[in-house]
């Protein structure tokens, strides 16, 4: 099979597309003929070498962390799913994949792949996996968002900031969205009450929030405090010192701390965003579609163009 590769870590142009054998399945496991994977700010991280505390200096490493496809073989103790059906899912970000899901074919857990929703197709799949299922794990499991309640979305145009302000519009809340302001439009069709411009509103222009969700990782202290009594704050942006030190010192406000995780999907969540999906409220949103062999591309567009949508691959 033909698989994105890295071979050292630096810019987009490290990657190469090498043929390589199949994945190995496991007994538990499915293997899927992938038909497209989006590229995220994840995989140009680890691609740059920001992450290599982590990843190490073992290559090729695979890239890529969602994909869309159909079911071509299953292991011996999967029981609930069948080969020829159309699922997503992504890999785990724990682990170091030789390849990942850009590649013609992944195996995978069979509890991290999903029955794709109904009339979506594998390009608006793979757009969506990973912000879907980020913003649901955010704003559901860890602010434990309520109807009514009063939520500030951070970057509210970008992959998990569009799918947070449809989410959160769905479950009856209350959406302020921070933007740019040539994003306004775009922002406000998501469902958002309010969109304002963040080059020129700071935290201390905005009233008190239920619930904010933080997709840019700066100036967490400074949102934090205008959280409302009771109200929770959620970041999905920690990769930075100073975001890290912001996070540390708010665990002494206990229920009102900033709190993070790092999105590692499986079936639950896929599940949980399908009836939005299939009812409408939650839609994908499509940026550029690229060949796999041109993933360089993909990966240049994706750090030097501005705009929402996500860039995909198609296989």
């Amino acid at each position: 099979m033909l698989a994105a590769q890295l071979n050292s870590y630096g810019p987009p142009q490290v990657l190469q597309i090498t043929e390589v054998p199949k994945p190995a399945l496991r007994p538990d496991g499915v293997l899927v003929r992938v038909r497209a994977s989006s590229v995220n700010p994840y995989d140009t991280i680890v691609r740059s070498g920001k992450l290599r505390l982590i990843t190490g200096s073992r290559f090729p490493l695979g890239t890529g962390l969602d994909f869309a496809g159909e079911i071509v073989a299953v292991g011996k103790d999967v029981v609930d799913l069948q080969v020829g059906e159309r699922v997503w899912g992504t890999v785990p970000v724990t682990g170091k994949h030789t390849t990942a899901a850009a590649a013609e074919y992944v195996a995978v857990p069979s509890g991290r792949v999903a029955r794709l929703p109904e009339g979506l197709t594998n390009v608006e799949a793979a757009a969506l996996a990973v912000g879907g299922t980020t913003a649901f794990t955010a704003l559901v499991d860890k602010a434990g968002l309520k109807r009514g309640e009063r939520v500030l979305v951070r970057g509210a145009a970008g992959g998990v900031g569009a799918a947070a302000v449809q989410l959160a519009h769905a479950m009856g809340a209350q959406v302020t969205a921070l933007a740019s302001s040539n994003d306004a439009d775009y922002v406000l069709s998501l469902g958002a009450n309010g969109v304002l411009d963040y080059k020129t509103v700071g935290p201390k222009d905005l009233p008190a929030f239920d619930v904010i969700l933080d997709t840019a990782g700066t100036s967490l202290g400074s949102f934090r405090a205008r959280l409302a009594p009771g109200g929770r704050m959620v970041t999905v942006n920690f990769g930075s010192a100073d975001a890290m030190l912001s996070i540390g010192l708010s665990i002494m406000f206990g229920p009102r701390r900033i709190r993070t995780f790092s999105g590692n999907p499986t079936r639950r969540e896929f599940e949980a965003i399908t009836p939005y999906i299939e009812a409408g409220t939650l839609h994908s949103d499509v940026g550029e579609t690229f060949p796999l062999e041109t993933i360089v591309a993909a990966h240049t567009a994706l750090e030097t163009k501005s705009g929402h949508g996500k860039r995909v691959l198609i296989l």
